[in-house]
This record gives structure tokens, C-alpha cells and sequence, in this order.
């Protein structure tokens, strides 16, 4: 064995290399970022494994499928709403199987520190009727990583391992053992499956349908039998929890041994194992972080009767946010020291856009060019630039999920409003922005489009962009944006006043205008001068 130092993200990654996978696949989302930022790092070199960004989270899982079609293991990961892309082939993906394993990382966001909602996964698993697990440590992360992809391969399903930002973004020791596969595993491929099971027209689909329920015993028995849901019966009173939330129940617990306990890992949920310890107790807390998901399934409609069943649903829990050791304990009524003092008076600090962000240039321009439109909407994405909606620029008047600017600038204009404005990033443009972006310019949609292009995925750490600078306004001629109403401004103060005419023009123009404005993050160009790339420019900031 060998002691590591992991963040949970790594830890997951390094299982999957340890399994042998052939590809990782991704998309920048925080807090899952880092897993595929690590197997990029230590496999890129060697080229063992294929690891190249993806355009989004749909394409991330397709690709992944076409991975495992070829007979290779997959690696595919996401924070919770990319799930949401990438729902069609995920939830399709359990009639068609696998051939190579594929296991899907999904890291959650409860408290949403960088994320639009709290969506709970374990709801899109149960939904596909797959298997899910649930570490509750760095040390699970690899080692569930691990099995995982050989249960994939078993029930010859994909596999979700369920995280949350905590976990991802937490270090720990991890014990890391020689990989069960050898490194060769990876540049072999199994045998191709039967092109009837992978092609779902109806015919081939409802027999594969039919093969997933039946597979649905299996699984249950597969959770029922499993090692990673002990159960300690003890006194009345029970606590059922998962995941990281299992942490916190036994640092508030100590070294009472009064409660019973069950830890849940695995999904479908171990029925067996829950009525062992509902008929033992009178009263059962259910401690989970995220959703009340295993909540909910026990109190069913009519609740159980004769029990007392406390969590999120009865109000002895909060419904929203983050647990925290001290939560659990002071709703079991439990004495806790906190190891750290709270720190209550410290004065609250809003991210705001970065000194010498090209964004900052933009929305002064997009503001002064508004100043006689009261009326103007102004609808923004997901990426830094959404830190507009703070003073002083109070530019940005929606942002709901990925490349929905476009779109819902497009659906203004159809209600008649005038002027509407959208920004969006280079990054989300190639990720969700260019299939709206083609019905507005058919329409010749009366909307101003920004595409903010500052050459990378800068709120994600700067990873690569799909499409920047010149490659970026050419694949905007061919999504059908016309010459005489597509312009590239360079944000800078020096700038200001013929980008405000140039946007006044624009928006006067009653028909689709998209301003590409384009200057490089201000983080990416100190890196650059920083490691001496000779092609680092040298504009202000």
C-alpha cells in the first residue's frame, strides 16, 4: 500500500486510472473539475488514457458510451446540473448497457456555493434504475472507484458514485493499492457488443427496457448483501445517514453507543437492512446531506406507524444547505464542541470581478449604451461574467442555466420587447449557445448578442476552450450571423466610447447584431508571461 494525500475528486480519479480505464470525459463544473483535471495530469504524458475536454456534459457521455461500445472502461464526470445535460444518453444509456464499464462521478452542491440549484442525484439514479454509490470518505472515493467499474461491467450497467462539494474538495490519506488491471488493460478493447442491444427503436428498445426491470432483483439483492451498509443495533433510538452526513452523525455521536446505526452506501437502498432497524427502534433519525431522499422513502405516504421518523421532512433537520457536525448534534440534542470558534463578525464579501477583468469593460460599455433605454434586459449565462449583476454594474438580469441567454433573449424579442441583450462566455457559447444562436439568426431575431471571449474557462480555473478568437467569429458566419452585423470590440477604458457607439448602432438595428468582445482573462496572461510564452500579449488592465 501506498499513503496519498487526495482531495475526494482525486481520489476518485486516481481509482478509475487504477481500474483501468481507457477515457475520462468532462466538462469544467466545480466541484467535480479536479477529477478530470488529475487524470488529465498524471495519464497525459504517458498517453494511457484519452483525456480531452468536451464541448459539454451530453457530449462528455456520449463519448463515453462510444468508449465503452469499443470494449474500453470509461471515467465520466459532471457536477449535478451538467446530469441535467447530459440526461438523454444517461438515462438511455441503461437500455443500451455497456460493454466497457462505465462509471459517471456526479458531485452535488449542497449550500450551492457555485451553483444555480441543491439537486440531489440520487433521484436521476433511481430514475435510470441503475446502481449508485455513495462514499462517505477520500478513502471510499478510491475504493469505491475501483469496484465500480467492475459492478458496471457485472451488471453490464453504468455505474453513478454520488459526491458532494465537501468531500471533493477535501483532503485526506488515501491507501492506494497496485491497479487490479493492468496498465495494458487500457489499450486493449473487449469484443463488440450485438449493434441490436445499442440501436433503441422501439422494437430493440422495449426488449432492453424488459432486461433492465429484470435486472432490478439482482441489484436489490446486490445492496441487500452488501459490506458497505453496516448496521449496529443498540438502544431505541436509530440513525440511518449516507455519504458524508455519516461523518458528521458519529462526530456528534462520540462515544455513545446508545443509538442504533445504519450507514448507507449502495442504491437501490437495502430494504432488508432499514426494516432491521425501524422493528428495533421506536424512534429513527435519517441524516443525509443533500435531498431527503432515504427520508422520503420511508415515510412513503402514510409514514410508519408507531414510529417517530425525524429528519429534513419533520423540520428537526434543515431542509436547505449544508450539514455540519454541529447541526446533527444540537438536533439529536447532543453536547459538540466546535474545534473552531464560529466566526459570525467577520463582514461578508461578495465575489466581484477581478481587478483587470475585460468583463468589467464590457459592461460599462453595454451600461452607457443602455443609459436611454430604460426598458433594455439584459439576460447573462454562467460563467465569471455573471458577477455582473453586482454594483456597479447591475448588468445582468437573469442567469438560469447554461446558454439559456440566447434563447431567452430570443423568446423576448418574440414578446415584443425592446431592447434585449445577452452576454455569454466563448466557453458557454460552444458548450449550450450555438443551437439558439442558430433559430434567432433564422429569425433574424431583434436581439444584441455579446459572446464574451476571453479564451478560456475562467471561472473553472482556466481550462481549454473549444473555440476563441478567429476560429470563433468564423463558426459564428457559419451558424448564419451576417457580415455587416457581426463585430469583434476590444474591451479596453481607451476603447470606451466607439465600443458604446458601436453597441448603440447595434441595438438600433432592428434584426440580429452579435458583438464579439474579445480580450484575454487577466489571470491567463499573467500565466503566460509568467512561463515566458512569447505570444502573450501585453494589453492593460
Amino acid at each position: 500500500m501506498k499513503a496519498e494525500l487526495l482531495l475526494g475528486d482525486e481520489a476518485v480519479a486516481l481509482g478509475a486510472i487504477h481500474a483501468g480505464i481507457g477515457g475520462a470525459f468532462s466538462y469544467p463544473g466545480t466541484p467535480a473539475t479536479e477529477i478530470f483535471e488529475y487524470v488529465q495530469e498524471k495519464t497525459g504524458a504517458g498517453g494511457m488514457v484519452s483525456a480531452r475536454w468536451s464541448a459539454n456534459e451530453k457530449v462528455a457521455y456520449e463519448e463515453a458510451l462510444g468508449m465503452s461500445y469499443a470494449g474500453k472502461r470509461a471515467l465520466v464526470s459532471m457536477k449535478h446540473v451538467g446530469l441535467n445535460v447530459a440526461a438523454d444518453p444517461f438515462i438511455n444509456s441503461a437500455l443500451t448497457g455497456v460493454n466497457g464499464g462505465i462509471v459517471l462521478v456526479v458531485a452535488d452542491d449542497p449550500g450551492m456555493h457555485s451553483s444555480q440549484n441543491e439537486q440531489d442525484s440520487r433521484y436521476y439514479g433511481e430514475f435510470a434504475q441503475i446502481p449508485v454509490l455513495e462514499p462517505s470518505n477520500q478513502q471510499q472515493c478510491y475504493d469505491l472507484t475501483r469496484q465500480a467499474f467492475d459492478l458496471s461491467e457485472e451488471f453490464k450497467l453504468p455505474v453513478m458514485i454520488r459526491i458532494v462539494t465537501r468531500l471533493a474538495h477535501s483532503r485526506a490519506t488515501v491507501r492506494t493499492e497496485e491497479p487490479t488491471v493492468p496498465p495494458a488493460r487500457a489499450q486493449t478493447r473487449l469484443p463488440l457488443p450485438d449493434p441490436n442491444d445499442w440501436t433503441l427503436v422501439p422494437s430493440n428498445a422495449r426488449r432492453r427496457f424488459r432486461r433492465l426491470l429484470s435486472l432490478q432483483k439482482a441489484l436489490h439483492e446486490w445492496s441487500e448483501q452488501s459490506p458497505l451498509n453496516p448496521l449496529r443495533l443498540a438502544g431505541p433510538k436509530g440513525i440511518i445517514t449516507s455519504g458524508i452526513a455519516y461523518n458528521y452523525v458519529r462526530e456528534a455521536l462520540g462515544d455513545d453507543t446508545e443509538y442504533s446505526l445504519l450507514k448507507v452506501c449502495t442504491y437501490p437502498l437495502a430494504v432488508g437492512l432499514i426494516r432491521q432497524l425501524v422493528a428495533h427502534c421506536s424512534e429513527i433519525w435519517i441524516v443525509e446531506d443533500g435531498y431527503p431522499y432515504i427520508e422520503s422513502r420511508l415515510n412513503g405516504l402514510l409514514g410508519v406507524p408507531g414510529k417517530a421518523i425525524r429528519g429534513k421532512l419533520s423540520g428537526d433537520l434543515p431542509a436547505s444547505g449544508e450539514l455540519t457536525p454541529d447541526i446533527v448534534a444540537s438536533a439529536l440534542g447532543l453536547p459538540y464542541a466546535a474545534p473552531t470558534a464560529a466566526l459570525s463578525d467577520l463582514a461578508a464579501r461578495p465575489p466581484v470581478l477581478c481587478r483587470g477583468c475585460p468583463h468589467a469593460d464590457t459592461f460599462k460599455a453595454i451600461i452607457d449604451a443602455t443609459a436611454s433605454h430604460p426598458k433594455a434586459i439584459l439576460f447573462s449565462d454562467i460563467g465569471c461574467y455573471t458577477l455582473g449583476v453586482m454594483p456597479p454594474y447591475r448588468a445582468v438580469h437573469s442567469c438560469v442555466d447554461m446558454g439559456a441567454s440566447i434563447a431567452m433573449a430570443h423568446g423576448a424579442a418574440q414578446a415584443g420587447a425592446f431592447p434585449v441583450l445577452c452576454t455569454i462566455g466563448d466557453s458557454t457559447f460552444t458548450h449550450s449557445g450555438m443551437t439558439p444562436l442558430i433559430g434567432a439568426a433564422r429569425a433574424d431575431a431583434d436581439m444584441t448578442v455579446f459572446i464574451l471571449d476571453n479564451a478560456t474557462v475562467a471561472m473553472t480555473g482556466g481550462q481549454e476552450t473549444m473555440a476563441a478568437g478567429e476560429e470563433l467569429v468564423q463558426l459564428l458566419r457559419g451558424l448564419g450571423v451576417p457580415d455587416e452585423h457581426l463585430h469583434v470590440i476590444e474591451p479596453l477604458s481607451k476603447n470606451h466610447q466607439p465600443n458604446v457607439e458601436l453597441i448603440g448602432h447595434e441595438i438600433n438595428h432592428r434584426g440580429l447584431s452579435v458583438i464579439v468582445a474579445r480580450r484575454e482573462c487577466i489571470h491567463m496572461k499573467r500565466r503566460a508571461v509568467q512561463v515566458g510564452d512569447p505570444l502573450a500579449t501585453t494589453g492593460a488592465t
